[in-house]
């Protein structure tokens, strides 16, 4: 047992020196390194880089500024939809920023394939817009996103910023619109999402829910909505649950939570940008395994609300927030 206590404080002591403290740092640091650290290595450095990334190219130091912001989103093949979120959410980004140029590439390869050959529409992916913008003369890049959770989709984005952060003087990376979970003096992200997400619930009696239909993920982040479900709870807002279309929690996760509480009506709700496939067919759908179908068999009442975030004006703001600090990242000495 002593041994373990031992060894247990050796453990902290390692990571103290390590990461040093993280209080109330700006919103683009996380983990500062402890200045008793004499070799940081550039493993150790990127470790440590959380929030906002930003790359400065020693290169191209003495380059002129040219200044461009790229915001990625997965994309959606529904044109009415895109056009409400994604279309008005850039066109926020770009209120905010008038003397920018703001560009928007989808990382989803099959919907700008498919919005190409139905609509005759260009939109490039973020690899052709980077290469365009470096072949333009941009020298500085904010890279925003609209991603909901730290997934795949922001893997890639990293992967992305990674690949291409040599071919510019400066690259910034925003983060997702939940990242931070008021963790060491950090904001909440999480809390401020669910007020926003609120202002479009209806007024629940105490037989009534809100179902909030997550995208789901094989992806760590998953984790993410048992946060959600843990402020929502928190909120006191009624009956409203998380549930996803390809993670954790399921439908039938939930159903029994329902009937242990006597709920008898239910309002369907997508947790994504946009109201695409997931949204019309996967919940709303007429078909017998449709989340709409299933609920009504198990003798719930169902109202769809067949709208995707970026309608929100709420979580658009939230979105506009994180591009802002991309973009005062970039122009941060």
């Amino acid at each position: 047992m002593v041994r373990n206590k031992v060894r247990t404080a050796i453990i902290l002591s390692l990571t103290a020196m390590t990461f040093g403290v993280m209080g109330a740092l700006p919103a683009s640091a996380g983990y500062t390194l402890n200045k008793e650290v004499r070799d940081v290595t550039p493993a150790l450095k990127e470790a440590t880089e959380i929030g906002v990334k930003t790359y400065e190219n020693p290169a191209m130091k003495d380059a002129p500024n040219k200044d461009a912001i790229l915001v990625l989103s997965f994309g959606t093949t529904f044109k009415e939809s895109r056009a409400k979120t994604i279309d008005k959410t850039v066109a926020a980004i770009q209120v905010a920023h008038p003397d920018q140029k703001v560009v928007v590439a989808f990382t989803s390869h099959i919907i700008v394939d498919r919005i190409k050959a139905n609509e005759g529409l260009t939109i490039p992916t973020p690899e052709q817009a980077l290469e365009q913008l470096k072949n333009d003369g941009y020298t500085r890049i904010a890279i925003a996103n609209l991603n909901v959770i730290p997934g795949i989709e922001y893997d890639y984005d990293r992967a992305l910023f990674n690949a291409y952060k040599q071919d510019f003087k400066k690259v910034t990376l925003g983060t997702p619109m939940l990242y931070w979970m008021g963790q060491e003096g950090q904001r909440d992200d999480i809390a401020q999402f669910v007020q926003a997400l609120s202002t479009q619930f209806p007024k629940l009696g105490q037989d009534d829910a809100v179902l909030v239909m997550a995208h789901g993920t094989p992806h760590p982040a998953n984790a993410y909505y048992s946060v959600l479900q843990n402020r929502l709870d928190a909120a006191k807002l009624g009956n409203v649950f998380v549930y996803s279309v390809e993670g954790w929690p399921h439908l039938d996760t939930v159903i029994p939570l329902l009937k242990a509480k006597g709920v008898k009506h239910v309002t369907l709700m997508p947790m994504m940008m946009v109201a695409g496939d997931h949204a019309n067919n996967d919940m709303a759908g007429a078909e017998a395994d449709s989340h709409k179908s299933i609920l009504e068999k198990e003798g719930f009442t169902v109202t769809p609300y067949i709208h995707g975030l970026g309608e929100n004006a709420a979580v658009r703001q939230m979105f506009v927030e994180r591009a802002d600090e991309a973009w005062n990242a970039l122009e941060a000495e």
